[in-house]
């Protein structure tokens, strides 16, 4: 007789289903969470992506030094870099590449211009790819797409804050009341959608008169003709729409040369190009001293933390607006995971519709909350106001980020 104990059916079949079970719950939780990175790494804006991509990196580092995920077993996140290049071509091509070789990412961003995205979202939506942009044109958010999260204030948004806000900070600095306005900028997308609210809506209700509107094709190749107009019109203030460093370098060396300086005709900038480190090598800090720049989003007091360790890790002489937004893209999936429990790319989705957050990632916007609204947008998102003062672009709006007041031009 076998002195072995006799193990039930019922018993053995519920053994094996518990460890099918465990095998399966194991199946689920992925080792890695994969996430794509999709912006400019050559060609003229290839600046910004790189900026981009040094803040992703150290949100991914930071991240799986603490433990990875915590819903996933701490998963670690795994980041996968794929280059826009220079044109909505190739950015398109790009996201192409990246679906077909990626088919378990769980989520991306990018792709820094407007006209790239608007081009790689049409690919991302069709894979049923969650998609978090920077990126400020309208058009973005305007097609009914259910995967595509817009992080900045739109560039129609942006129009309607910007001036005001300007107007307002010209009167707090002690000049006068503006009168005059010049646009000067190039035809990409997000400059486009700015370009229409400026002129239907903010220009008559601010009361202001257009003396300028020059808008020329990047790269820029001369601005003596857009200057000379620019010049006898007179304007208060100009906007300058332009869209990569070397750009901006043309317009404020040129205004120098004819003796347009910030100091004494207001120059606003739009976007965080015109806060890049490379513009201080590209031209002086005299040519840029005063420019005031108006964008989606600055590192402010409850950032100097992660400012301190950034510069510490890159060298890089200050964290802006372009690694500020690589870093919070990589920290809001991470919330979106470990609020869906799941890396499943349909669950991303809808955890970033469904979330509300005022903590962690959320701490990195100046309106302090993450949440989308059903086009895809982000409920609150507020522009931000910095002046470049002594080679250093600092934050003087709104209060809670300004470390500096706004210096306005003496009549």
């Amino acid at each position: 007789m076998s002195l072995t104990p006799t193990i039930g059916r019922r018993t053995a079949l519920a053994g094996a289903a518990a460890l099918a079970g465990t095998r399966i719950a194991r199946a689920q939780t992925p080792a890695e969470v994969k996430l794509a990175m999709l912006v400019p790494l050559s060609g003229p804006w290839a600046r910004s992506g790189l900026l981009e991509q040094m803040g992703a990196r150290m949100a991914v580092d930071d991240i799986n030094n603490a433990g990875g995920i915590k819903a996933l077993g701490g998963a670690k996140v795994k980041l996968l870099e794929f280059d826009a290049g220079e044109s909505a071509e190739k950015a398109k091509d790009a996201a192409q590449r990246m679906v077909a070789q990626e088919p378990d990412l769980s989520g991306g961003f990018g792709c820094w211009l407007s006209t790239f995205t608007l081009a790689a979202t049409e690919v991302t939506e069709r894979a049923e790819l969650p998609w978090l942009t920077l990126s400020y044109s309208d058009l973005i958010t305007n097609r009914g797409f259910k995967y595509v999260f817009q992080c900045s204030p739109t560039a129609d948004a942006q129009a309607k804050e910007l001036v005001p806000i300007i107007m307002d900070l010209a009167q707090s600095a002690g000049g006068k009341r503006p009168t005059k306005v010049a646009i000067v900028g190039d035809n990409s997308a997000s400059s486009v959608s700015f370009y229409k609210a400026i002129h239907e809506i903010v220009v008559p209700e601010q009361k202001l008169t257009l003396v300028t509107d020059e808008v020329f094709t990047p790269p820029l190749a001369d601005a003596t003709t857009i200057v000379q107009k620019l010049r006898s019109g007179k304007p208060d203030f100009v906007l300058m729409q332009s869209t990569n460093a070397g750009d901006d370098r043309m317009l404020v060396d040129k205004f120098y040369e004819f003796g347009l300086t910030a100091q004494k005709m207001a120059m606003i900038g739009g976007g965080g190009h015109w806060c890049q480190p490379e513009l201080t090598k590209l031209t002086t800090k005299e040519h840029l001293e005063g420019v005031i720049v108006g964008l989606a989003n600055w590192p402010g007091k409850a950032m100097q933390d992660v400012n301190k360790r950034f510069i510490e890790r890159t060298k890089e002489p200050w964290f802006g607006h372009d690694s500020l937004f690589g870093y919070t893209h990589v920290m809001t999936y991470v919330a979106a995971i470990e609020h869906a429990k799941s890396a499943d790319r349909h669950k991303v989705m809808e955890s970033l519709h469904t979330m509300d957050v005022t903590d962690g990632p959320a701490r990195f916007f100046p309106d302090g909350r993450i949440k989308f609204d059903e086009k895809g947008r982000r409920v609150g998102a507020k522009l931000c106001i910095v002046q470049w003062r002594d080679g250093v672009p600092v934050p003087v709006f709104p209060t809670n980020v300004a470390t500096h007041a706004a210096v306005w031009p003496k009549a």
